[in-house]
C-alpha cells in the first residue's frame, strides 16, 4: 500500500497537502512519499525471510538522486544499465561495489568506469559481450565478475514491450545455450564466473510466471554451483503494482473483494511461493525491482487549463503532456487521475483528460469519469513514481517537471523545474549561419 489518500476533503501524501506543493512549486510537478518506498523495501525484506537476499533497485523505474540516497541509505545495492546511472549512483553516495550492471549493449568506456568502481558483477546478454568485459579488464590489470543473464522462455503475461524472458526477446541466453556459454566464458583469462541471472519481464500481475522461471532456471544454477562454485542467482525483478483503484483506501476496498485466488502478487505472496524454491540452492539470492519500489510512492500534479466542450466528448485539458508523462502514449497505461479537492456536491464530468502537446496521442486517458472541474484547478495522476520523470522529454520545448520529496509533514524540492536557459545551454548557431 502506499501514503497517498484524501484526508477530509483534500488530498495528501504523507501528511502533506498536495495543493501546498503545487502553489509553492507550480505544476507539472512529481511528487513521492519516502515512507511509501521504505515500507515497500521492508515488506519485501520480510517476504524473502530465509534466504540470504539482496536487493539492487533496478534505477530506471526513477532515478533522481534523492530516491538513490534513500534506498542506499536503507541497504540497497542497485541495478545499473548505463555509464549515467553509475554515476548517479556515485554522486547520491550510493554503493556501487553493492550492485550489478545489465543491459544489452554496454560500451567499453561504461565497463571500465564499472570496474574502476568495483561493481558486484556484470550480468552478460551475450558472447561477444564476455570478449568485450575480458578485454577490458586486461586492459586494467583486474578480474571482471560476471553471471550470464539466462533466457528461460517464460511468457510474463505482461505489455508486448516489457516482456524480457521469451526466446524472441533480445535479452540474455536461451537456456539451452547457457552452458556452452559458461564453458566459454571459463576460458576467459580475465573473467571470474561469480553467478547467474534472468529477468522475465515487468508488471506482472501473478507469482506464477516467476515461478515457472525459477524452476526451470534453479536445476542449472545449482549445476553451476557444483561446476564452477558460483555464489549468487539473481531472479530478476518484474513484481507489479495497483494502477486501477489507486487511492490507499480505494485500494484496500478492492483488494478485499477479490477471490483469493485472483488477488495481485504482494511481496507477501512472492516469498511465499518463491523462497521454498530457492532456499536448497545455498546460494545468495539478487533481486532487481524497481516498479515495486516507487510505482506507487509518486504522484504527477497538473493543472487544469480549461474544458473543451464538443460535439461528441469533452477534453480536459491539463499542464501535464506526454512529455511528462509518457506510459499512456507509449503502453496505452492507466493511470488513476483524481482532483486534488474533492467535492462530492458537483456533477459529474465524463472527458477525455487530455495535455498540450501537438499529438492526437497526447492523451492520459479517454472518456474518464471525474468531477466537473475548471480552469486552475488541480488534478494528480496517480502511481506515476516509475516510469515517469525517467522516461520524460523535452518534445515541444517544455522543460523537465520538479520533483518533491516528502516524508511525514515535511517536503523539500529536490529537482527544479528546468528553465528554458538550461533546455538550450549546450546548443549553439554555427559560424557559417550566423550574418
Amino acid at each position: 500500500m502506499h501514503h497517498f489518500r484524501y484526508s477530509g476533503s483534500d488530498l495528501h501524501c504523507e501528511s502533506v497537502d498536495l495543493a501546498a506543493v503545487a502553489r509553492l512549486y507550480g505544476t507539472p510537478t512529481y511528487v513521492y512519499s519516502a515512507t511509501t518506498m521504505e515500507d515497500n523495501y521492508r515488506r519485501l525484506q520480510r517476504g524473502l525471510e530465509g534466504l540470504d537476499a539482496h536487493l539492487c533497485y533496478a534505477m530506471k523505474a526513477n532515478s533522481n538522486l534523492a530516491v538513490l540516497r534513500h534506498f542506499a541509505n536503507l541497504g540497497a545495492g542497485f541495478d545499473l544499465v548505463s555509464g549515467g546511472e553509475i554515476r548517479r549512483v556515485l554522486a547520491a553516495g550510493g554503493n556501487v561495489r553493492g550492485s550489478v550492471f545489465a543491459g544489452v549493449g554496454k560500451t567499453e568506456a561504461e565497463i571500465a568506469l564499472a570496474l574502476e568502481h568495483g561493481i558486484f558483477s556484470f550480468h552478460v546478454e551475450s558472447e561477444p559481450e564476455l570478449a568485450r568485459i575480458n578485454h577490458v579488464a586486461g586492459r586494467l590489470g583486474v578480474k571482471a565478475p560476471v553471471a550470464i543473464r539466462v533466457n528461460p522462455d517464460v511468457d510474463a503475461h505482461t505489455h508486448a514491450k516489457i516482456t524480457t524472458g521469451k526466446s524472441d526477446n533480445k535479452f540474455g541466453i536461451p537456456l539451452a545455450h547457457a552452458a556452452a556459454a559458461y564453458e566459454a566464458a571459463a576460458q576467459y583469462p580475465h573473467l571470474e564466473i561469480r553467478g547467474v541471472q534472468m529477468h522475465i519481464g515487468s508488471q506482472l500481475t501473478s507469482v506464477a510466471p516467476f515461478v515457472e522461471a525459477v524452476k526451470k532456471v534453479a536445476p542449472f544454477a545449482a549445476e553451476l554451483k557444483q561446476r564452477y562454485g558460483i555464489k549468487y542467482f539473481s531472479i530478476g525483478g518484474g513484481m507489479g503494482i495497483i494502477y486501477r483503484d489507486a487511492l490507499a483506501s480505494g485500494a484496500a476496498q478492492w483488494w478485499e473483494s477479490q477471490p483469493a485466488d485472483q488477488r495481485p502478487l504482494t511481496p507477501e505472496s512472492y516469498g511465499a511461493a518463491l523462497v521454498p524454491l530457492l532456499q536448497p540452492l545455498g546460494l545468495k539470492i539478487l533481486l532487481e525491482h524497481g516498479r515495486f519500489m516507487v510505482g506507487n510512492a509518486g504522484a504527477l500534479l497538473a493543472r487544469v487549463e480549461h474544458l473543451k466542450r464538443g460535439a461528441n466528448r469533452n477534453f480536459l485539458v491539463v499542464d501535464a503532456a506526454m512529455n511528462d508523462l509518457v506510459r499512456p502514449a507509449m503502453y496505452d497505461s492507466y493511470h488513476e487521475i483524481v482532483p486534488l479537492h474533492r467535492d462530492s456536491s458537483r456533477r459529474a464530468l465524463v472527458a477525455d483528460i487530455v495535455g498540450p502537446i501537438c499529438e492526437s496521442g497526447d492523451c492520459f486517458a479517454k472518456e474518464r469519469q471525474l468531477q466537473e472541474l475548471g480552469e486552475g484547478e488541480l488534478l494528480a495522476f496517480l502511481s506515476a513514481g516509475a516510469y515517469g520523470y525517467t522516461m520524460a522529454s523535452r518534445y515541444n520545448t517544455r522543460g523537465m517537471a520538479a520533483e518533491v520529496m516528502v516524508r511525514g509533514s515535511t517536503f523539500e524540492l529536490v529537482n527544479a523545474r528546468e528553465t528554458f536557459e538550461q533546455i538550450i545551454a549546450g546548443e549553439k548557431v554555427p559560424a557559417f549561419l550566423q550574418r
